[in-house]
């Protein structure tokens, strides 16, 4: 019996699996090291997560989460978990490697996630072997819910997009122009607010000035990121939330430049319990 986790800065996913097959889900807070410590993490589990698994013996726990990327960092992970969980073996990486793991299984591959962020990586079946630094939503992240946003909001406020949708956009939000500025250039989490318009600009993407932000933030995407791995002789496939809603486009941007697209699923938990099946 083994525990998985993939963890965001948001929320974690827990499951329980026996032989390849899911016993029990649970929910936690986002455990990203860089913004709790252990002893934070470790009332976390202690409250939510060992309560609902005290009944279980695991072989091993694999926690793939944001922000384990170093092993100073994954060690407070590591150690908030052997808090709470007696076993073995204890593996912490990135939320990329497990989507890599999710998304390939054991072959070689592209893989890439699409959310608030943005991330790829060539995988070779095991192990991630090339990674393109995503560098966040100001300089890289493209085609996340944060660039989106950002491009989304910029252009509205400079009036290119559609005629209506700009007062539309602020009577939905209770926003103002004023509002906007504030909360880009004052206020903390950013990126979370500007992915936040990622439903409104879903909502609109028949509109045609909505429907190229996406689009070319895509493209720009796989000329930035997949494209700088042997996009030739791999597939590249998807997880994420945004690479999940926005499906039709990312596959199409991804066509028109003459790539072969994969899976793209909106978790890769599904894909990590078949790679770990044999535990």
């Amino acid at each position: 019996m083994i525990l998985l986790a993939d963890g965001g800065s948001t929320k974690v996913d827990w499951r329980v699996v026996e032989n390849g097959k899911e016993i029990k889900q649970v929910f936690t807070k986002g455990a990203n090291p860089f913004f709790r410590t252990r002893e934070d993490i470790s009332e976390e589990l202690k409250a939510a997560l060992y309560p609902e698994i005290k009944e279980f013996t695991f072989n091993s726990v694999h926690f793939f989460g944001a922000g384990c990327a170093n092993p100073e960092k994954n060690d407070v992970v590591r150690k908030a978990i052997a808090d709470h969980i007696q076993t073995s073996e204890i593996e912490v990486d990135t939320d990329m490697l497990g989507a890599a793991r999710g998304l390939c299984g054991h072959e070689k591959g592209i893989a890439c996630i699409i959310g608030t962020g943005s991330n790829s990586c060539y995988y070779d079946g095991n192990r991630m072997v090339e990674n393109v630094s995503p560098l966040g939503y100001i300089l890289g992240d493209e085609g996340s819910g944060a660039v989106l946003g950002r491009l989304f909001v910029g252009s509205l406020l400079k009036n290119q997009l559609t005629k209506g949708l700009k007062e539309q956009f602020l009577q939905e939000y209770g926003l103002t122009p004023a509002d906007i500025i504030e909360k880009v250039y004052r206020q903390p989490l950013v990126n979370r607010f500007l992915a936040g318009f990622a439903p409104f600009i879903r909502k609109n993407i028949v509109d045609k000035s909505v429907e190229n932000i996406v689009y070319h933030s895509f493209i720009d995407f796989y000329k930035r990121n997949a494209m700088q791995y042997d996009f030739n002789q791999n597939i590249i496939h998807f997880t994420g939330s945004v690479a999940y809603h926005f499906q039709d486009i990312l596959r199409r941007a991804g066509e028109d430049l003459g790539l072969k697209i994969g899976k793209i699923d909106p978790s890769p938990m599904e894909g990590l319990i078949r790679f770990y099946e044999v535990y």
